[in-house]
């Protein structure tokens, strides 16, 4: 078995997740009592946060990548980065490491792809919504086509994000928006909507709407599980 490197704590509640259901992925996939075998490296949120709403990319660049060297170091054979957002930095960070890193959006398209799906909705953070590193990525790469809500909508989107769910709060009306943003992608074309960002699986349910979701915590984990094991 591999050993499995994440990068975490942005935040640590999408990160507490990435744990338990790569380790309950791997005791399916192998039974008994395995588990498995990871190097978590967890950094702190808030010059995290406060450099990308300052945009102080540079600075993140930096925290991340040393955090990634120190993954390596402890004996990881690829990683994971625990979040959507920040895998803008990965062109930057790939520069001081030598285990490959499985991309987020990847171990999406791949979802994607088996389902027959060309057209999909994107939800995250502003950052992930309206730069091209995940969208672009999806379409360059993979030619599936990407939906984002209106401005308004992405607001809120990355509102509920940053004031509610990286503080592990659940707020029915903020579930109302979501579900009601959706539906929206949905009416514009979306055959699917990526959950972008991951805290969103805290949210939102697949038994809450008629849209298949994509929840990117789980897909990522679920591809670790098998690149681990396999």
């Amino acid at each position: 078995m591999k050993t499995i490197g994440l990068l975490g704590g942005m935040s640590w509640e999408s990160s507490a997740l990435y744990y338990r259901d790569i380790n309950q992925g791997v005791k399916a996939a192998l039974g008994g009592h395995h588990s498995a075998e990871i190097v978590m490296y967890s950094v702190d949120f808030a010059p995290i946060e406060e450099r990308q709403h300052s945009g102080d990319f540079a600075g993140n660049e930096a925290i991340l990548s040393q955090a990634s060297k120190a993954i390596e170091a402890a004996g990881a054979d690829f990683m994971l980065i625990c979040t959507n957002t920040m895998h803008e930095a990965i062109p930057e960070i790939e520069k001081h490491i030598t285990i490959p890193i499985l991309h987020i959006a990847d171990a999406t398209a791949e979802v994607i792809k088996e389902k027959g799906i060309k057209t999909v909705g994107l939800l995250g953070t502003g950052f992930t919504m309206e730069r091209d590193f995940y969208k672009g990525r999806l379409k360059d790469k993979h030619g599936i086509n990407v939906i984002t809500p209106n401005e308004a909508d992405r607001k809120i989107v990355h509102d509920v994000i940053y004031n509610e769910l990286v503080h592990g709060k659940i707020v029915r009306a903020s579930i109302a928006e979501y579900l009601r943003i959706i539906k929206q992608l949905g009416a514009q074309g979306a055959e699917a909507v990526i959950l972008g960002c991951t805290e969103i699986g805290m949210l939102v349910k697949q038994d809450e709407t008629e849209v298949p979701l994509l929840d990117t915590t789980a897909i990522h984990a679920q591809k670790a599980v098998e690149r681990a094991v396999g």
